[in-house]
């Protein structure tokens, strides 16, 4: 049977754990398994480790972790989640709504820190916010809940923008509210929602290629963590395409999306370092309130608009938190 780049990543992968777990074993290290779909959210991660270092406990020496990308394969986050869990990690970080929900299904026992950007009440993670019940605990950034305003900022970004294209996948219960707010949103707005949805990242990418001039002027993103982890893709793309683009993490402006109105996923990463910490000292996780951020970042791309030749009216490049030029 051939080897695919998976099946080889995952040997490698489990071949240089192994020594690792067994010398946090000996030496009593704590093991974390993290796992989430790549891309940008591996800025949450790097987020994670310094929040840790700054706790205490720095990698290596007071904690290992294991960290796995699902590059999109829900089924691949579950199959890692449930090796984390036999394997008797300490504790599961998972990064998105989707990813934790995997991880969730996949496993019994072990303990769960998560970033959820949609209502975690709603979609089952936790009981309540301020005493979460069970196993899980994390960070809730409103991410689902500012769908409406993210393609309000995008309207007054780009005034001619008449249709917006939005790629997710069906089954995923993020995305379907997220998608329920953006239809009652373009109504408002009278714009056009072009949706396309997808199972896969190939299917991701053959869609942006397929894109057609004069299909939309803009792409959209809602709260699907595969699409949010091909970050790149989309906006080199929509660069190509000459499509603006509106992002829900302030970082990916910096790699060239032309606005976005969100927190930074490593400050979400710096965030869930506290929960983690406390729930490896002995905390119980479902006596531990999911904290929500508040504090949300507008941020423009300049150069972006240019290359769209759009010009940003004074006004609201005084409401944007950060102007990168």
């Amino acid at each position: 049977m051939a080897l695919t780049r998976r099946t080889f990543l995952a040997q490698t992968a489990a071949v240089l754990a192994a020594p690792l777990a067994a010398d946090a074993q000996k030496s009593g290290i704590y093991r974390v398994g993290v796992v989430s779909h790549g891309g940008l959210y591996g800025e949450a991660i790097d987020g994670l480790r310094d929040g840790l270092r700054q706790s205490g406990l720095e990698e290596g020496k007071q904690v290992v972790l294991h960290v796995r990308n699902g590059e999109g394969d829900l089924k691949w986050v579950e199959a890692e989640a449930r090796s984390f869990e036999e394997e008797k990690v300490d504790l599961i970080v998972a990064i998105s709504t989707s990813v934790t929900l995997a991880a969730k299904r996949a496993t019994k026992s072990v303990p769960i820190v998560f970033y959820a950007g949609t209502d975690p009440v709603s979609t089952g993670l936790v009981d309540d916010l301020r005493r979460p019940g069970g196993r899980l605990t994390g960070i809730h950034r409103q991410s689902t809940d500012l769908t409406a305003k993210r393609l309000e900022l995008l309207k007054e970004i780009v005034p001619k923008l008449r249709r917006v294209v939005t790629f997710y996948r069906a089954d995923n219960l993020a995305a379907q509210q997220s998608v329920k707010r953006a239809r009652d949103a373009v109504r408002q707005l009278k714009l056009e929602l072009v949706e396309r949805t997808i199972a896969s990242v190939e299917e991701l990418r053959a869609g942006l290629r397929a894109l057609r001039h004069g299909e939309a002027e803009g792409v959209f993103l809602v709260s699907d963590a595969m699409v949010s982890s091909q970050a790149q893709l989309v906006i080199d793309t929509a660069r190509d395409k000459r499509l603006a683009t509106m992002f829900q993490d302030s970082g990916s402006v910096a790699k060239g999306a032309l606005a976005a109105y969100g927190e930074s996923f490593y400050a979400i990463g710096l965030l869930s370092a506290k929960h983690v910490q406390r729930v490896l000292l002995g905390a119980d996780p479902g006596d531990l309130p999911v904290e929500q951020v508040d504090r949300l970042y507008f941020v423009i791309n300049l150069k972006t608009a240019k290359a769209l030749g759009l010009t940003i009216p004074p006004s609201l490049l005084l409401r944007a938190d950060q102007v990168i030029e």
